[in-house]
């Protein structure tokens, strides 16, 4: 049986977390609410698992030129395609971006033309502190035997190059491109305007 103390001492409960409750409501505002969720453990992020495959390793093909200059932007006059933007991380297969990391680029202009004699269409840049690259180019042409591609040289600092090669989704020249492989597809959002595009390398460091 419950004695008059133990009563009150619920009511008194009560009326305390009624009181905690109201100044929560109150003061969300000034972070009352982001206190409390902060002490919720949250699911970490799906978008990363360390099971994640290591980015496939494809051949450089005749056209790669060494010593590109650095840059996030291919654009320039008169080169001909449809703009496109393209970035994403560097990673390690732990989850870990990979500050520095090397990314370089090469690739056929909207008529599937390398330029063989200079640098256009080509260029290097270094991952941010979060493993962030962003380039801005344009998408490349189609040509006999191949279907629509970047190629792409990753290097973590002191580490061995990847090369490799990212293509498009829904090209009917990928079911016949023999190099084609759909863990490398690119995706693209946006319809209007130039096309923005996401892909993450995923290094092994061991």
């Amino acid at each position: 049986m419950k004695t008059e103390n133990d009563f009150t001492l619920t009511r008194r409960g009560f009326l305390a977390a009624s009181l905690i409750v109201s100044d929560l409501l109150i003061n969300r505002t000034a972070g009352g609410l982001d206190a409390v969720a902060a002490t919720v453990e949250l699911e970490p992020t799906p978008a990363c698992k360390d099971t994640d495959d290591i980015t496939p390793q494809q051949t450089a093909g005749p056209f790669f030129k060494p010593r590109s200059p650095e840059r996030k932007s291919l654009l320039e006059s008169g080169i001909q395609g449809s703009r496109i933007v393209l970035e994403g991380l560097v990673r390690s297969t732990k989850c870990k971006p990979i500050s520095g990391a090397l990314v370089d680029f090469w690739q056929a202009d909207g008529n599937g033309a390398y330029d063989n004699s200079g640098f256009r269409l080509r260029g290097h840049q270094f991952a941010d502190g979060g493993g962030r690259y962003h380039l801005e180019t344009v998408v490349p042409g189609v040509y006999p035997g191949r279907t629509r591609h970047f190629h792409v040289r990753v290097q973590a600092p002191s580490r061995p190059v990847l090369t490799t090669q990212l293509y498009f989704p829904g090209e009917p020249e990928n079911k016949k491109d023999f190099i084609f492989n759909p863990k490398l597809v690119i995706a693209i959002a946006g319809s209007t305007g130039a096309k923005v595009a996401n892909y993450d390398f995923v290094l092994d460091l061991g």
